[in-house]
């Protein structure tokens, strides 16, 4: 092997170890200054649901709209994993961004409908009187947030989950 080979593999070495390094360091940061989640969200029958309860638990959040092909494609996944995780520090729950009332209650009555009932998690709907949250302006439907044990937002998918997200979600339950 050449001088020049063996520094080239040296370096590409050296350069690995400092970029993990550097992610370590920047992994330890940003834990520590990860969103607290908070939210206060009320049933249909009026009783409130507060981001408390749900310590330590890991809560997926999803919002989305009635209407929405693709929240439908990602809750009939999203459902699979809820009945094989509910008994495990998991929390599955829907925050509709529907506008009118009306669309609320009728997408929750064709879920009571086509849905069987242990695979149905709580929905609640965002323009509720009384309803809080800080997870900001929606833009994208769906949109996920994944809140670890220590109720903090650990992280955020715009659109439609992906197959690393259900990666993520599994090493957030801490398996």
């Amino acid at each position: 092997m050449s001088i020049t080979v063996f520094h080239h593999i040296i370096s590409n070495s050296l350069r690995s170890v400092a970029l993990a390094v550097m992610l370590l360091l920047s992994a330890q940061a940003s834990a520590k200054d990860l969103q607290i989640a908070q939210f206060q969200l009320q049933e249909s029958s009026g009783q409130r649901i507060d981001s408390t309860q749900f310590a330590g638990k890991t809560v997926l959040v999803s919002f989305f709209t009635s209407g929405c092909n693709l929240c439908a494609r990602d809750f009939r996944l999203m459902r699979e994993f809820y009945v094989g995780n509910a008994k495990r520090n998991f929390v599955q729950l829907g925050i509709s961004l529907d506008q009118n009332r009306q669309d609320f209650d009728t997408y929750q009555q064709l879920v009571k409908l086509a849905v069987p009932a242990d695979q149905r998690f709580p929905v609640y709907w965002r323009n509720a009187p009384g309803h809080k949250d800080n997870f900001g302006v929606i833009q994208s439907q769906p949109t996920h947030f994944v809140i670890n044990a220590k109720g903090q937002i650990v992280w955020k998918r715009e659109g439609s989950f992906q197959a690393e997200d259900w990666d993520n979600l599994w090493e957030t339950l801490g398996n």
